[in-house]
């Protein structure tokens, strides 16, 4: 087995390869003067079981085409299975016509990551779980909610937690933390205008005196995230804080989340974190090495990974 790392989340391809007492592969992806990319891998990788990390977050276009370039090169180098370990998938968010005349480009980055050579992938709490169709190719898609449920019991106790789902569509993940931890459960309905801004619309379940967890796999923008915990509190919870997958953050989104009622905001390290979000007061790291590096481990020696999370 190898395990070799692209540039996008180098800190987690290195924390993995770590819990597997091993090196990453040798290897070079860097930018030529016009900023096309090259890849070149400086050790043997023919008939190797080799595992590919790189995140499609931003920027989400040269991480994708550093990964598509450095699976062909590893095809090209006779690896005898190539896995795609994606702890952040890019573009799972259109995963459907929104429109008329709109693309579907999840669909169109599963096609390009299998004809460039992945014969399995890996990723990390697909934002829907349909996209698992979308490739012809195995693919074994983990949950961080072991992650999740073990910083909880290590940070909250007492019987007056309150699992929050921010909005319908994530009631099913709320609901199986909910359950491990032994909490209740509460959702959010909210009504999206447009695009990258929510509003609040009514809570459903009685949240006053209770400490609310919100719970859900993406935060991008954190307006739907810092609206709900406006909410929260106005319908009488003591404190509202948010477990979430995904950390993308972008734009304005840090200064949102430092300046909301959210007591803390915990993500995992599937997209390297910026220096705004280091210095975040109120946003905190929990690491998915162990999770990823145990899942490839067991991939390589054809055990189950389905029951790492039973």
């Amino acid at each position: 087995m190898k395990i070799l790392a692209c540039n996008s989340n180098r800190p987690l391809a290195e924390a993995i390869a770590e819990y597997l007492n091993m090196s990453l592969t040798k290897a070079v992806v860097r930018r030529f003067s016009d900023m096309e990319v090259f890849v070149e891998i400086h050790e043997n990788v023919r008939g190797e079981d080799v595992f590919l990390i790189q995140s499609t977050c931003f920027p989400a276009n040269d991480n994708l085409m550093e990964l598509l370039v450095t699976l062909d090169a590893l095809r090209r180098g006779s690896a005898r299975r190539i896995t795609a370990v994606i702890p952040y998938f890019g573009y799972a968010r259109q995963d459907r016509k929104s429109s008329p005349r709109s693309p579907i480009s999840a669909k169109l980055v599963a096609n390009l990551i299998t004809t460039a050579g992945a014969n399995r992938v890996v990723t990390l709490d697909l934002h829907s779980g349909q996209i698992q169709g979308f490739f012809d190719i195995p693919l074994d898609n983990l949950y961080a909610a072991p992650v999740f449920v073990n910083d909880i019991r290590a940070h909250y106790t007492g019987d007056d937690i309150m699992v929050v789902s921010p909005d319908v569509g994530g009631v099913v993940r709320a609901r199986a933390i909910a359950r491990r931890i032994d909490a209740d459960l509460a959702i959010i309905d909210k009504r999206r205008e447009k695009a990258g801004v929510s509003e609040v619309m009514n809570i459903i379940g009685d949240v006053r005196g209770r400490r609310c967890i919100m719970v859900d796999d993406i935060v991008d923008s954190a307006g739907t995230l810092c609206n709900a915990a406006e909410a929260l509190m106005k319908a009488g919870a003591s404190s509202v804080s948010a477990y979430v997958t995904h950390g993308v953050l972008s734009g304005g989104a840090v200064a949102r989340v430092t300046a909301s009622p959210l007591t803390e905001l915990v993500i995992t390290d599937s997209i390297p974190a910026t220096e705004a979000v280091s210095l975040a007061h109120n946003i905190r790291h929990v690491t998915i090495a162990p999770l990823m590096a145990e899942s490839i481990q067991r991939i390589s020696e054809e055990r189950s990974v389905s029951s790492l999370f039973d």
